[in-house]
């Protein structure tokens, strides 16, 4: 959000208001405004006071009725706000009335997230999808910064024609960036499917860690593989997905994705914006759903990230339950099918998740024993390097391994088979 400067530093402040829906379902409750305060202190506001309004669905006019409105412009004029932050997303015509009774700016909480995004976002490809997430949203709101519409002159005749309005120029010029910017990011799906081509002739299993924001998943892939991603206890800390190689205990290389955390009511034209990012998400071979099992909500945070994988279409994919913040709890963690507990900062529960993920992504290989002459140690260490060695023993001229191989190295090790069998898993 934006910051006023003096000779002190002076911190926006911000009135946070809600709309309970009379059918309970939908609308804001505690939780949800609890969330929209932390977003915004994480945009750098200072949170001064909530409301609610309790309506059967929401008022064209003003979202929250004539009356209630104006009931909060006087907090909002006594506290000194600077923004008024709505729980839910607001039309153009309900923001631009609702400015003129508070008198200050009026935020929805889709702006909220964007302007966050925009914040955080650090390099080339995450600031493109921000911007184009911000174009989208903007586009249909011009209205709401022109209070001067007079046409310009044409370009015909010695006086020109009626030309086009100032509101008619700067759509055209919004959308002219927003079919730039998607070009620009079509150029990046292409870069990303080029280098997924090169991993899947490593034929590395790629594993991406999802969830919800502030779950731990940057802590969690620094854990395992020294990666150094940002970490701070705070919403969207980190926007760009980072892929780093990781060696399980069975020998084999697996890619472990980060990605952007995920939110309740994450708006649309965000989704659509980073699908580039998301993509990670639907070719992986595995999920890593990282749960906040600390928190009150974790039930509802697990439900806003299933939807979330359900729009990007990556609902069905194999998913592996990671329970995390362990060294928070204050009461035993429910036991849980296809689940892991742990905490990423102190380790717990990290060798037994390192184990699953070896069985989770480990393909079929065939079990071979390999007879390999002493004569030649580079073959033995190949073996090494490649599979995973379960058994070895010496002979006089030749080192006998029992070892899983991956079948694309099947030919390699041919010459040297002296038994073979399919092992599944």
């Amino acid at each position: 959000m934006r910051a006023y400067y003096s000779n002190e530093k002076s911190v926006e402040r911000a009135f946070l208001i809600g709309l309970e829906l009379k059918s309970g379902k939908g609308g804001a409750s505690r939780e949800t405004l609890e969330e929209l305060a932390e977003l915004a202190r994480t945009a750098g506001a200072e949170v001064i006071g909530t409301g609610t309004q309790c309506l059967k669905s929401p008022e064209p006019a003003t979202f929250i009725g004539a009356g209630k409105a104006e009931e909060f412009a006087k907090i909002i004029r006594s506290g000194k706000v600077d923004t008024a932050i709505f729980d839910d997303e607001l039309s153009p015509a309900q923001t631009r009335n609702l400015e003129k009774i508070f008198e200050c700016r009026v935020l929805d909480r889709t702006a909220l997230i964007l302007e966050i995004f925009s914040q955080r976002a650090r390099t080339r490809e995450g600031k493109l999808q921000v911007e184009l997430a911000q174009l989208q949203y903007l586009l249909p709101r011009l209205t709401r910064f022109w209070s001067h519409l007079s046409r310009q002159r044409g370009s015909t005749g010695a006086m020109g024609g009626e030309g086009e309005t100032q509101l008619e120029a700067d759509r055209r010029r919004v959308r002219e960036r927003i079919d730039k910017i998607g070009e620009e990011l079509k150029t990046v799906r292409r870069q990303r499917s080029t280098q997924r081509r090169g991993r899947q002739r490593n034929e590395w299993p790629i594993a991406s860690i999802v969830g919800y924001t502030n779950a731990g998943k940057s802590t969690l892939l620094n854990a395992l593989t020294g990666a150094g991603v940002l970490v701070e206890d705070t919403l969207f800390a980190t926007l760009d997905p980072t892929t780093r190689r990781l060696r399980l205990p069975t020998n084999q290389n697996v890619l472990l994705s980060d990605t952007v955390g995920f939110i309740r009511k994450l708006p649309h034209g965000l989704v659509e914006a980073f699908k580039a990012t998301l993509e990670e998400v639907v070719q992986a071979d595995l999920l890593l759903h990282v749960v906040d099992s600390s928190h009150p909500q974790a039930d509802g945070q697990i439900a806003a990230v299933n939807e979330v994988l359900r729009e990007i279409g990556a609902a069905d994919k194999p998913t592996l339950m990671v329970f995390n913040k362990i060294d928070r709890l204050t009461s035993a963690l429910p036991l849980v099918s296809n689940g892991i507990a742990i905490s990423a900062k102190d380790g717990t529960g990290l060798a037994a998740l390192l184990a699953e993920l070896g069985t989770s992504l480990r393909p079929i290989r065939e079990f071979l024993v390999l007879s390999i002459p002493h004569t030649e140690p580079a073959v033995i260490a190949r073996v090494h390097a490649v599979g995973q060695v379960m058994e070895k023993s010496f002979r006089e001229k030749t080192t006998r391994l029992k070892a899983r191989i991956p079948p694309q190295y099947h030919a390699e090790f041919a010459a040297y088979i002296f038994k073979k069998r399919v092992a599944k898993r």
